[in-house]
């Protein structure tokens, strides 16, 4: 019989902005079929696996100079560069409470 399936891999990048800019924090989760197998977070400024898998790939892409200096460099060039795009749909916005979304009940 024929295998089929479906598999699923990707990755995030987020960045978290504390007063600003003044504080950036970037992190970056790859993900194969919902499970989260390696991670880089620039508050630790290196790879983490979390799978066997995750564990050997963490430990090639911390040796590779290379990816290193350009992952570090994501809070800049990602983060900080983006923010004014980003800070109007996410930062900056606010919605203050509506009569509709009030929690008590009606009598």
């Amino acid at each position: 019989p024929a295998l089929t399936g479906v598999f699923q891999e990707m990755f995030t990048g987020e960045c978290y902005f504390i007063n600003g800019t003044e504080k950036v924090r970037y992190v970056i989760r790859y993900i194969y079929n919902r499970l989260q197998y390696a991670m880089f977070d620039s508050d630790v400024g290196h790879f983490v696996g979390f799978t066997p898998f995750g564990e050997r790939v963490a430990k090639r892409w911390n040796s590779d100079p290379a990816e290193m200096e350009y992952r570090r460099a994501e809070v800049d060039r990602y983060c900080r560069h983006n923010y004014p795009i980003f800070a109007p749909f996410s930062v900056e916005r606010r919605v203050p409470p509506s009569p509709s979304q009030s929690l008590q009940g009606h009598s």
